[in-house]
């Protein structure tokens, strides 16, 4: 069902709401300024109704905040050093937009556009965009879909599709931020599991200096699950950011029908897990959410929500040595990027 909201975008026009449903009784909310994740309810057996998601009061809310929530973000998510990348002998600048360094495709980046609806039922919705060529800084003229499918097993499946008339890094993913939990609290308190052998160091910026290590006998070691906070803050690694703001490579990198990552409420009585096409997961524990409008309670905190963002690793157009598919998309391409977010009662 499509609905519209009295409240106006930058661009004068109305947010357009969509929702989903299936036979479980599981809904999803969504808009189509940024293609953004609003709510997503998952049923449990005693009757009660979980909300998995971190959400503003009301759409124009979320132009008041800087923390993605749950957004389509792009072109390029996560970051890039010093806001340009050299390929193929050819060096291209960016909008930096965060300090120095592009974060999550620049300061007007696909979050913060309209995405028009060319498919909607109430099982999926397909957004699309266009980017034209030097937006942002990016070349090539650019075209994105974006699909989003509540299926009967209470699976979200976001399904990105990427076309550019130039050769351009393309990075797409879903910022929406988790928490199982019956009463929203710190989401330190949900167990994680990371299917994934090695981590990417960063720096206070978020920009890795240093290459991938190894998770063994480290903090980042999720690959038993374990309680978030068990380890919180414990290294310098975590210090840098203020928690775990990292890009996890996962061990079943390219393979959608593999999990990546699993998650569990306080209570254990709701599971999420994560399948994915891309190579690496960031996991960001909400180390910043302060002061971010909240749904139902003022402002979020720290630590409140966390993301498992499905993409590259961060500052992959520079790093064309990390064992991980090309970020670079040529004319003759076709970008496609695969996420299930599942949800199952315990």
């Amino acid at each position: 069902m499509l609905k519209e909201t009295p409240q106006l975008a930058p661009d004068g026009q109305p947010f357009r709401l969509s929702t989903l449903r299936n036979q479980a009784g599981a809904v999803v909310t969504m808009m189509d300024w940024g293609a953004t994740l609003l709510s997503c309810r998952i049923p449990l057996r005693d009757g009660s109704v979980r909300e998995t998601l971190l959400g503003c009061p009301s759409p124009e809310h979320y132009l008041a905040q800087s923390a993605f929530l749950g957004a389509s973000v792009g072109r390029y998510a996560n970051r890039i050093a010093n806001s340009q990348y050299t390929h193929q002998g050819e060096t291209v600048h960016l909008a930096p937009s965060q300090g120095d360094n592009q974060l999550h495709g620049g300061p007007e980046g696909f979050d913060k556009r309209r995405w028009r609806i060319l498919r909607l039922n109430t099982s999926e919705v397909l957004y699309t965009l266009d980017s034209p060529d030097g937006d942002q800084g990016f070349p090539g003229n650019f075209r994105v879909t974006a699909l989003y499918q509540l299926t009967e097993d209470n699976r979200i499946r976001i399904q990105f599709t990427a076309w550019c008339d130039k050769t351009c890094p393309v990075n797409l993913t879903n910022h929406a931020y988790f928490n199982l939990d019956a009463e929203p609290g710190d989401a330190r308190e949900h167990q994680l599991q990371l299917l994934a052998d090695q981590y990417l160091p960063v720096d206070a910026g978020g920009i890795p200096r240093r290459g991938l290590a190894d998770v063994a006998n480290t903090s980042f070691d999720f690959r038993t699950p374990k309680t978030i906070s068990s380890a919180f803050l414990s290294d310098a690694d975590q210090q840098a950011v203020n928690g775990y703001d990292h890009a996890w490579l996962l061990n079943a990198r390219g393979d959608a029908t593999q999990p990546a990552a699993h998650l569990w409420s306080r209570d254990r009585r709701l599971k999420l897990s994560v399948y994915t096409s891309a190579p690496a997961l960031q996991f960001y524990a909400g180390n910043f959410l302060a002061g971010t409008p909240a749904r139902e309670q003022g402002q979020y905190q720290n630590w409140q929500g966390l993301a498992l963002e499905s993409e590259f690793l961060p500052d992959s157009p520079n790093h064309p040595e990390w064992p991980q598919p090309d970020c670079f998309l040529a004319p003759q391409q076709e970008y496609v990027s695969i996420t299930e977010y599942q949800f199952t009662e315990q």
